[in-house]
């Protein structure tokens, strides 16, 4: 059974493209709310109870969670999308702490937020997705609470996220990293990570940018199979 991580912004529903593909079973979890809590550690103990065999698959935000879960050995694997490992630069830390903050605070004041985070460069490859797969995505995120999301941005963004690279290099051998082939900065991250520690790999999605999910559901279920099936062994 692999259970899935969505992405900020991301209701469960966005793996349901991929689900259709897998021929592992598989189970879409929501985040719990983060209203209130104390920064990352507290976020991450709010996180379901997962089986201690459990293989976690993450997205963006929901990889970084998955590796929270994986460097306190509370998980068995996982499987990371698209995954920063988080800041250890203390000037890139208070550049991003400041864009995390301006998320926030965009969200709880009803600015319009789904227009620029859709608008972000890295995000430009979703327009060569499935017409009404990105209709239906933006509906969704549509629905989603603002004041939840903002919550969700101050307890769990990078900012507010340690560096865990030396954890998930000390854990290689129960992890994996998957990226899109035309996410430049993604794929460098991953490349970097992968020749610290080679079993990481990473997988590399064709035709795809940071979100496969979206842009390429099908050869990202085949992927998925495929390395859950090595970590299960």
């Amino acid at each position: 059974m692999l259970h899935l991580l969505h992405g900020f912004a991301q209701p469960p529903m966005a793996w349901d493209a991929v689900r259709a593909h897998l021929r592992t079973p598989a189970r879409a979890l929501s985040l719990p709310r983060m209203e209130g809590a104390a920064g990352w550690d507290e976020a991450i103990d709010r996180v379901s109870e997962l089986p201690p065999d459990a293989i976690v698959v993450g997205y963006s935000l929901g990889a970084r969670v998955a590796l929270g879960l994986l460097a306190r050995d509370r998980i068995a694997a996982a499987i990371f999308i698209s995954m920063h490992p988080g800041l250890e630069d203390d000037a890139a830390r208070a550049d991003r702490r400041a864009a995390d903050a301006a998320w926030s605070a965009r969200l709880r004041t009803g600015a319009d937020f789904l227009d620029a985070w859709e608008a972000q460069p890295i995000f430009a490859t979703a327009a060569r997705a499935d017409a009404a797969a990105r209709a239906a995505r933006r509906a969704a995120r549509a629905a989603l609470d603002p004041h939840a999301l903002a919550d969700v941005m101050d307890a769990l963004g990078l900012a507010a996220m340690p560096s865990l690279r030396a954890a998930l290099l000390a854990r290689a051998d129960r992890a994996r990293l998957v990226v899109g082939a035309d996410d430049a900065k993604f794929t460098a991250l991953a490349a970097a990570l992968a020749a610290a520690a080679p079993p990481l790999g990473p997988t590399v999605i064709p035709g795809s940018g940071h979100d496969p999910t979206l842009e390429q559901p099908a050869a990202l279920a085949a992927a998925l199979d495929d390395l859950a099936a090595a970590l299960a062994r």
